[in-house]
């Protein structure tokens, strides 16, 4: 009689050769019912240089938002990013899946309509991190036509707090 040993089957390896996903955004997503709605967009990224706005370091507007305030990237607090005001008007808070809390404080001449611009510090991160994407995103506070570093400041203090926006920021502060 013999006896058969049982086989072992190896997964194969896999070696990835497309971009590394992105590293997971430490904030934690709105409640449900913070939720306003939800937009399908293309968002894409951009950064405060030339390649982007057409300014360069030395431009007195560099780095400076349509709304006034300074471009941010902070995965742990917020983040700005341009929209069409039609659709999302300036201080519209957001929440984007893989990239966390942003506030609409810029437009771009290519945003119109269900586009977003994320920023991003260098294009390297533009690339690496997101790329264009669609994506659902939330929308969690409707904008009133402004956003400032007041407000930019309070929001990231909360975030940074909470690791969430609490509804009574939205509701007094913004």
């Amino acid at each position: 009689m013999t006896t058969k040993s049982p086989q072992v089957t190896k997964k194969p390896s896999v070696i990835s050769t497309t971009t590394p996903a992105p590293a997971s955004v430490p904030v934690a997503a709105p409640a449900p019912e913070q939720i306003i709605t939800t937009l399908k967009v293309t968002a894409t990224g951009y950064t405060a240089g030339y390649e982007s706005t057409g300014k360069t370091a030395k431009h007195p507007q560099y780095g400076i938002t349509y709304s006034g305030v300074k471009v941010r990237r902070d995965k742990n607090t917020v983040s700005t990013i341009a929209a069409d005001p039609k659709i999302l008007p300036l201080g519209s808070v957001l929440y984007i899946p893989g990239y966390g809390y942003a506030v609409v404080a810029d437009t771009g001449s290519a945003i119109k309509g269900r586009k977003i611009d994320l920023y991003f510090s260098t294009t390297k991160q533009v690339y690496k991190e997101w790329g264009k994407k669609t994506v659902v995103v939330q929308l969690i506070k409707r904008g009133k036509g402004k956003c400032t570093e007041v407000m930019l400041k309070n929001l990231s203090q909360a975030i940074e707090t909470y690791n969430t926006v609490p509804q009574s920021l939205l509701e007094e502060v913004i």
